[in-house]
């Protein structure tokens, strides 16, 4: 019988003549192409194999392969993890599907500190911490007490991380030494942050035809580890088979916890796919405290799925065969896995039923659906809208405007609105006053499209920098978490600006300048 998937070009990075301290974990691919490979031939789908070394083969293996289908297992390219994060982009861009998560979330969860950022605004408990950027060093008072682990702000794998990286007196000189020894082996910044709980917990994650799927709990368990061993799982637990770190970390699934716990961490790790916005597959790594306090400490945007490794021990305990695993991902990555009617809100304008996503300028027969969209959302006082129908009156008067304004459209139907312009008294500075989106779509990536389309224009027209502000109080969390996701950075917080517990919340993007 014909398998109903089109052909799978199976790309992933070539470790063939890598060598160094991470070898190991770049070799790791191969056990992950196998494992995929067969759960493909099981399912009957024709698949090909395409390694590739750098980015710049990439366009000439897409060009070759007739496959409309990409697997994406590629971890890294000439050692660097940030390049291999480009793949999906460049995937898309040859008008490929492509497995798996997408660039911007790959790029966001690699990022150690900002991902935490993302978290946290997001209402997640993560530890506390601080980045170290190349060529500095920490100051005691910079920094959470301690135990601390000191790591690499933007590595894989465990990549950076041993039983040296953990200071449990917390502030010293040696610590200092390692975050020089890490900025000089890695090149890039230093995460030093609280080394929170005792146990270690994670949970995978996929999506499937009933959205996210959330697998069982596992623990890796720390029981035969001496008194004074940090109980971390390192390089050496994840990649040097005959290690003591590697013989004495066995995995427990599910975790040996209370049934409220487990279904505690499952739920904050859907939350956390959500915050980031996973998409495909992902684990969500835990630390349990003695006192039942939990932390995220890392969103794996893109896990190690090899026969051997916890995602696949996850599929087993719960009864989930991989090639089913491998069908989701194939089905999610051509759309088949969500939902593809939006619904549209109570307004009587009809939706074209191609419900193509476009975005245009502003006109004036947007204006009684933007303003409904407006008062919907939930997030506007009435006096805020008023403000806000001033605005786009003023776009779609006519005459030289003060602002511009962008509309989202589902088919025929205004779905989003941005309003925009410069920043009276600045060269290059724009300020985005407005952005909302419709709440029955909200999620489907429409107000990233309309952001991107705002930066566009803004940088079309000279813009440096944009500036957005935001309220401060728990409802804006999804918010913020939205903004700096977008690669947005926090530029200023003043407190009880709009009311007591209040803050008005700057964040800012400066743009390069060609």
């Amino acid at each position: 019988m014909a398998s109903p998937f089109p052909s799978v070009l199976l790309l992933y990075n070539d470790p063939e003549q890598v060598c160094g301290p991470c070898a190991e974990s770049e070799a790791g691919v191969l056990d992950q192409v196998v494992a995929v490979e067969t759960a493909l031939q099981a399912l009957g789908v024709d698949c090909r194999r395409a390694p590739v070394r750098t980015l710049a083969d990439l366009p000439g293996v897409l060009e070759r392969s007739p496959q409309p289908l990409v697997f994406n297992l590629v971890e890294t390219l000439q050692g660097s993890a940030p390049m291999a994060n480009r793949v999906p982009s460049v995937v898309r861009a040859f008008g490929k599907a492509c497995t798996g998560n997408d660039s911007s979330c790959l790029d966001l969860t690699l990022d150690k500190a900002r991902a935490k950022a993302v978290l946290r605004e997001y209402g997640l408990p993560v530890p506390a911490g601080c980045v170290v950027p190349p060529g500095q060093v920490p100051t005691a008072a910079a920094l959470p007490a301690g135990p601390l682990i000191v790591k690499p702000v933007a590595t894989d794998a465990s990549e950076g991380i041993e039983a040296a990286s953990v200071f449990p007196a917390g502030f010293c000189p040696a610590l200092l030494d390692r975050v020089r020894e890490l900025h000089t082996r890695f090149g890039q910044a230093v995460l030093v942050e609280q080394l929170v709980g005792s146990r270690e917990l994670n949970v995978a994650l996929f999506a499937d035809h009933d959205g996210v799927r959330v697998l069982p709990v596992a623990e890796i368990d720390f029981t035969d580890f001496p008194a004074d061993k940090p109980r971390i799982v390192d390089y050496a637990a994840k990649w040097l088979p005959d290690s003591f770190e590697s013989t004495h970390t066995p995995r427990r699934l599910p975790a040996p916890i209370p049934a409220e716990t487990a279904q505690r961490v499952q739920e904050m790790a859907r939350q956390a796919w959500l915050a980031v916005g996973c998409q495909g597959y992902a684990r969500v790594d835990f630390r349990l405290g003695a006192d039942g306090s939990l932390h995220v400490l890392e969103v794996n945007a893109n896990p190690d799925i090899a026969e051997d490794a916890g995602f696949a021990a996850a599929l087993a305990a719960a009864g989930t065969p991989y090639a089913d695993f491998v069908r989701a991902l194939l089905l999610d990555a051509l759309g088949g896995s969500l939902p593809t009617v939006v619904p549209a809100a109570p307004t009587g304008v009809p939706m074209s039923e191609s419900g193509e996503l476009t975005v245009r300028a502003t006109i004036p027969a947007d204006r009684e659906r933007i303003l409904f969209l407006l008062q919907d959302t939930g997030f506007f006082r009435p006096s805020e809208v008023v403000v806000a129908q001033e605005v786009l009156d003023d776009c779609l008067s006519g005459r030289e405007p003060d602002y511009f304004s962008l509309t989202a459209l589902l088919g025929d139907l205004p779905v989003g609105w941005v309003s925009y312009g410069p920043i009276p008294g600045t060269v290059g500075s724009y300020d985005i006053y407005w952005l909302a989106v419709d709440r029955q779509v909200q999620g489907k990536g429409i107000g990233r499209r309309l952001l991107a389309a705002t930066e566009a224009d803004i940088r079309q027209r000279g813009g440096a920098r944009a500036v957005i502000e935001t309220a401060g109080q728990a409802l804006y969390g999804s918010t913020r978490s939205f903004y700096l996701k977008a690669g947005y950075t926090e530029a200023a917080r003043l407190t009880d600006f709009y009311d007591v517990g209040d803050d008005k919340v700057v964040y800012l993007r400066a743009f390069p300048q060609e």
